[in-house]
């Protein structure tokens, strides 16, 4: 792992772990093997790990041990360099829900709740962390249609979710 993420990763952890935000509902009826794969981050709230990335993907596969490896990459013009952090997750309450707790330095984990998904074709994910200062907005492919966009957003906002600081990630 770059150390740099270090600090914030152990914060995350430590902050809130594997709890849920007050209202929010991890979707039912997940399907992991349908959600592995490549996602594109399509936005986000603000963090320090992220701060100046573009072209941010998230890459999920299945582990030896049943859980998940998470590769999480993004381009920083500043340094003209691609970042790279991998962790793994577990599922907290079963498989078929949406919660799933991640550590990307172990022994810490924080959670990873996916409270809006496209459930017929898994083509887009609305996902959060342990508290409403993490949010992110995931697809397939790196630009999602305007009408879903919205609908995304407006169901962040619903939840709770400051929208107005969403940054729109840049994929070109």
């Amino acid at each position: 792992m770059d150390m740099k993420y270090l600090p914030m990763v152990a914060a995350l952890c430590l902050a809130g772990c594997t709890g849920i935000p007050e209202g929010v509902r991890p979707v039912d009826g997940f399907e992991l093997e349908r959600y592995l794969g490549k996602w594109y981050e399509i936005a986000r709230l603000d963090h320090p790990f992220e701060r100046g990335l573009t072209r941010v993907t998230a890459e999920y596969g299945m582990l030896e041990d049943g859980g998940v490896r998470v590769v999480n990459r993004g381009y920083s013009a500043t340094t003209d360099s691609w970042k790279q952090v991998e962790g793994r997750a577990y599922f907290v309450k079963g498989p078929d829900r949406g919660h799933l707790k991640v550590s990307f330095f172990r022994p810490f984990y924080g959670s990873y709740v996916i409270f809006g998904l496209d459930h017929a074709h898994y083509r887009y994910a609305l996902v959060c962390g342990p508290s409403r200062s993490y949010l992110w907005i995931l697809a397939r492919e790196s630009r999602l249609a305007a009408a879903i966009q919205d609908a995304l957003v407006a169901k962040a906002a619903a939840n709770g979710f400051d929208t107005g600081k969403l940054i729109f990630v840049d994929h070109d």
